[in-house]
């Protein structure tokens, strides 16, 4: 659907949160647009992290689903994780192809305080020197895929932007937006406090016989230059022009906001996918995991006379019997 201006044939979106994904004809060039301010909270919720972490885990969940709608992987999915030195020491998002997102962060409390107390609280400031690491899960038994860079930059999505430009050579724009903010409470009651989310990417990409009819062209050749494309340089200019604000607007329409940046650029937007916070943990998950180990091992986890396990992305707790577990090997799924 040609983007316009006008009301008239508006976006069918899902209720909640979703991905809607654009194509750029004239820069030849394809994006993606995503608002999350209910799965991100959702996610945030399960945990009790000071407001520094949760940003950030925020902005690591958000800057996943980007990535990993642009895959075109029906069983898979996409892991962003970080590991650094700085007082958030790890933090993982994984995004799976139905949409179902979870993360979770470790950090240093007293150092987080320390920064709440004066020192910079900024995504470099929490991370410190480390890396982050993106691994793409094909599905359907495949060997996964693991890209690695230095985390350098103000933010995240700075970070992501290095690793495509340095190992996939794919001229990239990448905007990522995570902040809390109220809604006006109903009857008279106090506001609202919950946590927004919004991000913007655009990629550069060529097919044979020029762009694709398609949100992902089949055949594309990434290693197309940056420098020297005037209608390239173009649409990542306009797309750097968007705004926080905007991103986390939840009454900015996405065909509006994408009109307002590309209304000169025949963008077209196409069929829009929805995310939602699912962990995939069970009972019967960790009890399979349980019974891989041996059982001196499993001995060595006993508690008053119990296993208590604590599934990391969604702070769910499950006790087992120590009889009930242990001496038989996982089946192979």
């Amino acid at each position: 659907m040609t983007v316009a201006d006008n009301g008239a044939g508006a976006l069918t979106l899902p209720a909640d949160d979703y991905v809607l994904p654009f194509q750029i004809e004239t820069a030849g060039a394809r994006g993606r647009l995503i608002r999350a301010d209910k799965t991100i909270e959702a996610i945030l919720e399960q945990h009790n992290y000071p407001e520094p972490v949760s940003a950030l885990l925020g902005e690591a969940l958000t800057l996943a689903a980007l990535l990993g709608t642009a895959l075109k992987i029906e069983d898979g999915g996409m892991i962003l994780q970080t590991s650094s030195d700085g007082p958030v020491s790890t933090l993982v998002a994984q995004y799976k192809s139905s949409g179902d997102m979870r993360g979770y962060a470790s950090f240093d409390q007293e150092a987080i305080d320390a920064l709440q107390n004066g020192a910079a609280r900024d995504s470099a400031g929490l991370l410190g020197d480390g890396h982050l690491a993106m691994t793409i899960d094909p599905g359907a038994g495949l060997e996964r895929y693991q890209g690695v860079v230095a985390l350098e930059g103000e933010t995240l999505a700075e970070a992501a932007d290095l690793y495509f430009r340095q190992s996939e050579q794919i001229p990239t724009f990448l905007r990522v937006a995570v902040a809390r903010a109220y809604t006006a409470g109903e009857n008279g009651n106090a506001p609202v406090w919950g946590w927004r989310a919004g991000g913007l990417l655009v990629q550069k990409l060529t097919g044979e016989g020029g762009v694709s009819d398609r949100a992902d062209s089949e055949q594309l050749d990434w290693s197309a230059p940056d420098d020297g494309d005037e209608d390239w340089v173009r649409a990542r200019t306009l797309a750097s022009t968007v705004e926080d604000h905007e991103l986390l607007d939840p009454d900015l329409p996405p065909e509006r906001l994408l009109y307002r940046l590309f209304h000169e650029e025949q963008v077209r937007a196409f069929p829009p996918s929805q995310v939602q916070a699912v962990c995939s943990c069970s009972r019967a998950r960790i009890e399979d995991i349980l019974n891989s180990f041996e059982k001196t091992e499993l001995d060595g986890m006993v508690e008053q006379g119990r296993i208590l396990v604590k599934c990391e992305f969604c702070n769910r707790h499950y006790d087992f019997d120590p009889a009930e577990v242990g001496g038989e090997k996982p089946t192979e799924l």
